[in-house]
């Protein structure tokens, strides 16, 4: 395990995805010098009874893709390496989510700082942080005894204090978790990881209340001074405390670590890992999301900062019920176009929480069942822009009341003008019948401002290609690029006050075969204009107090690119988004809008 990888001699690559319900198995090969997704297999996932053994999953998704292949990499139960005409691979590769993933609490002194600080640090390992604990967290110490008890995690993070400040807040802390004695979720016979990533002065009190009765491990301050965050070292020893005790207790799982080239990462830490690869490599803010059936991950890279948040309550069918209760009835419905009552809508989507596995059969349920989506995707990124802020207590000409203030201490990341690339991921998306219909999912729910590019995962190997750009970045951002990505095309959005019956957008666009479309896009209006993935030259002048991008009533002159979907012009408005809330009048809106992004016969929509 984790051999000494030479890139150069690295040919033919296997990796596998273990999720909760499925195993699935990618072979990446380089052709011509260049590295290709060639073949997909998939499998249950057997990490419960009856065989309670990950590895037979993985063998068997691995079965598939040689049969697909024709290439054997098996020998009963042994990969066979290295690689040679048909036979055998270079490197073997893995991520997993099976068994519930990582599920951590963190503590810190502060909530809105070092707890934050915290949390960032174990979602950005691919953790699912079940509490945060915090000295002014409101709750009495006989309830936080009590809920770490009740929880269970499989890891807890403690930080808390700058480097040679205060110590007694963190050492109470640690004393709640003595006295709550917390046992593991998995396995019976080793201690509950805690990592200690506080105030160096504190360690020696830590070390006496912890160090018995947890396996802890001191890693660098995550908060040495107030105006530094330090993450990597503390997200590190996620990764091998993940592999050593988490993993190693789930069925199976210690024949898998033996078997892989390189550590075994969560798969929502994986995917952040190619996310922060792609911005990284072509210099750009990139937001993704992984809509599953219980939760939402949402990705940020903006001014080279990466930021992950996990909406454990959010989903599509085991916590749909969730998204109607968050959302609110009135905003599921008006998203969707046609008549429907409360109560209908109500049962439909109660028997899509009872009924998980099952998909629409019907127009009208895939129409209700992407309107819940826009909810979910919409309230996950408000979430996440609410948590991906600038370091909270850091002074600013303010008074030390201000570095405790929870709330506004900090701004939002997140600037949707600056957006590069906005990339979707999961089945309902990924899996959407017409593409048009996942852009227009990520355009509702994200609102982007100015200039976007929209993707999709095509068959969400973002997992696999995150764990190989550990060890090759060559070939992960080469396939990532040809094979992963669906380019759906670029969003163009006016933001500002419009002025009725005047035009908020007038458009030139030059192909590269040098055909020339330009028009004028009217308030409460979307256009579509189909074009290929290639560069094409935009001339965009926005109506008069309109911005996108450049600052109000300024043109814009930019290389955008089409895709599957194309150009989508969108003059619906930003502050604020509405849709009409007359039913009639919504479903007359939606209709058009639905209509306005459908495929041209012609390639450039005349």
């Amino acid at each position: 395990m984790s051999k000494t990888i030479k890139p150069e001699d690295v040919k033919v690559i296997l990796a596998t995805d273990c999720g909760s319900t499925t195993t699935k198995a990618i072979l990446i090969e380089c052709q011509d010098g260049i590295y290709r997704q060639t073949h997909r297999g998939e499998s249950p996932t057997t990490v419960e009874a009856p065989f309670e053994d990950v590895t037979k999953g993985v063998l068997n998704a691995i079965t598939e893709l040689e049969e697909l292949s024709g290439r054997k990499i098996l020998d009963g139960e042994t990969i066979l390496y290295p690689s040679s005409e048909g036979k055998g691979i270079d490197i073997y590769i893995s991520t997993s989510s099976a068994g519930g993933g990582l599920q951590m609490m963190v503590g810190g002194v502060v909530k809105g700082m070092t707890g934050e600080s915290a949390q960032r640090a174990a979602l950005g390992a691919g953790a699912i942080v079940m509490d945060v604990l915090a000295a002014n967290d409101g709750r009495l110490y006989h309830e936080k005894v009590k809920r770490i008890r009740q929880l269970r995690p499989d890891m807890i993070l403690l930080s808390g204090g700058i480097d040679g400040g205060t110590i007694s807040h963190v050492v109470e802390l640690a004393e709640i978790l003595e006295a709550a004695n917390p046992k593991p979720r998995l396995g019976i016979g080793y201690k509950l990881p805690v990592i200690y990533a506080g105030n160096i002065k504190a360690r020696n009190a830590i070390e006496e209340r912890l160090g018995e009765k947890t396996d802890l491990t001191m890693v660098e301050n995550i908060r040495p001074t107030l105006e530094v965050e330090n993450l990597q070292p503390s997200r590190d020893k996620i990764h091998d405390l993940f592999m050593e005790h988490v993993m190693a207790q789930a069925p199976g799982y210690k024949k898998l670590m033996s078997w892989t080239d390189a550590p075994i990462m969560p798969t929502p830490g994986a995917v952040g890992e190619i996310i922060q690869k792609i911005a990284e490599a072509d210099d750009i803010s990139v937001v993704g999301v992984d809509i599953g059936g219980a939760t939402t991950d949402v990705f940020s890279v903006f001014d080279k900062q990466f930021n992950r948040t996990v909406s454990a309550n959010l989903g599509m069918s085991y916590s749909v019920c969730n998204v109607l209760a968050a959302a609110g009835i009135s905003n599921v419905i008006r998203w969707t176009p046609f008549d429907i009552d409360t109560d209908e809508l109500t049962n439909r989507i109660a028997n899509k929480m009872i009924r998980p596995t099952t998909i629409p059969q019907t127009l009208d349920a895939l129409k209700m069942e992407q309107a819940i989506a826009r909810e979910a995707l919409r309230l996950s990124f408000e979430q996440h822009k609410q948590f991906a802020v600038s370091l909270k207590g850091v002074q600013k000409e303010r008074t030390i009341s201000d570095a405790f203030e929870q709330s506004g201490a900090g701004a939002t990341l997140v600037n949707l003008m600056k957006l590069d690339l906005l990339v979707g991921s999961g089945g309902v998306l990924s899996h959407a019948p017409r593409r048009q219909q996942a852009a227009r999912m990520l355009v509702d729910a994200f609102l982007p401002e100015g200039i976007t590019q929209l993707a999709v995962d095509s068959i969400f190997m973002m997992p696999q290609l995150g764990v190989l750009s550990t060890v090759h970045t060559k070939a992960a951002l080469e396939v990532f690029e040809k094979d992963c990505l669906i380019h759906l095309g670029a969003c163009i959005a006016p933001v500002g006050p419009q002025k009725p019956n005047k035009p908020t957008l007038t458009y030139h666009f030059e192909f590269p075969d040098h055909q020339i479309v330009s028009g004028e896009l009217m308030p409460g209006e979307i256009k579509l204009i189909p074009a290929a993935h290639e560069p094409i030259k935009a001339t965009l002048s926005p109506g008069k107090g309109l911005d996108l991008g450049q600052g109000k009533n300024q043109q814009v002159e930019k290389t955008i690119f089409g895709g599957v979907v194309g150009i989508l012009l969108d003059g619906r408005g930003r502050q604020p988004f509405t849709i009409p809330t007359d039913s009639e009048e919504r479903v007359r809106k939606l209709l058009e809008w639905s209509e306005a992004t459908q495929e041209y016969p012609d390639k450039k929509g005349n």
